[in-house]
């Protein structure tokens, strides 16, 4: 994880913590040790409580919560949400079963939701994209955003996730499998943990402009999937010399140019389609991404 170990950063003793990330997986393994780095106390809660975090399982609305275990949970400024939470009243449930449980003299904690950019997969969807776009409001976890918003909380809808143990060029054979499965493929949109940790620092840090505020999450580029698969599939045959992706992918990618009359690429943003134009949450807080081009 670099810095120190979960054990070491995830639990915090004094019952008040700067951040508090409830479910600590793949994004934790970014965001703790920034935020070590930057010496902002966290906690973290698993199912289990394995690593020294605080055991945590959030139970729905329909089902009887125990109330006891969001008392054991410290005291925190910015609550990080990183499980979905979907349809009618969860968001309110969490909230609230969070505060009720907590009565400290403290003002009521920022909510962060980590949501997926999936939502704006709507028909007719413009080429850009923005966080003032239509979105698919009916989508379960929509609908619970939205609830969030309406508390007050910030969402980020994040696009691709890479880094770590998730690397793009090893999901070619299962996105492209056959040559028709890869015409389909367009633009692909992507964001790096570490950019993920420090973009929920950002909002941590200046939350009075993420206030009841959707963003959209990528690092500022549009991906061609035929570019990708041309330049990761010879890459992926000169490290296993059991890959023939050369008379497959490659050989596709070609026969497409040919058959659509694409010149070069990447191809056009108007031939990609739906594209996201995420600027405004980079210059609303502050920072770029310093992990684009995978």
């Amino acid at each position: 994880m670099g810095g120190g170990t979960m054990a070491e950063a995830a639990r915090n003793h004094s019952g008040t913590v700067d951040i508090l990330i409830l479910g600590a997986g793949w994004t934790s393994t970014f965001l703790i040790p920034l935020l070590d780095q930057k010496k902002i106390s966290s906690a973290a809660t698993t199912t289990t409580g394995r690593d020294g975090t605080y055991k945590f399982k959030y139970e729905d609305v329909d089902h009887d919560d125990n109330p006891q275990q969001y008392a054991a949970l410290p005291d925190a400024k910015t609550i990080i949400v990183t499980f979905p939470l979907k349809g009618k009243g969860q968001s309110t449930h969490l909230i609230t079963s969070y505060i009720k449980n907590h009565r400290s003299e403290k003002s009521d904690p920022n909510f962060i939701q980590l949501g997926s950019s999936e939502i704006f997969s709507v028909k007719d969807q413009d080429t850009w994209v923005t966080r003032h776009s239509k979105y698919n409001k009916s989508h379960p976890r929509a609908i619970a955003e939205d609830e969030l918003l309406a508390r007050g909380g910030c969402v980020l809808n994040l696009s691709g996730l890479w880094g770590g143990t998730r690397q793009p060029k090893n999901w070619i054979d299962r996105v492209a499998s056959t040559k028709e499965q890869l015409k389909g493929k367009n633009s692909l949109h992507m964001i790096h943990g570490q950019d993920v940790a420090r973009a929920i620092i950002a909002v941590h840090q200046k939350f009075s402009a993420a206030r009841s505020q959707r963003f959209i999450l990528t690092d500022l580029i549009v991906y061609d999937w035929w570019t990708l698969i041309l330049g990761f599939s010879g890459e992926l045959d000169a490290e296993n010399a059991n890959s023939e992706k050369e008379k497959s992918q490659i050989k596709w990618v070609g026969e497409l140019m040919e058959e659509q009359n694409v010149r070069a690429l990447p191809r056009s943003m108007e031939q990609l389609g739906r594209c996201y134009d995420c600027r405004e949450f980079w210059t609303t807080f502050g920072i770029m991404p310093v992990r684009s081009r995978i």
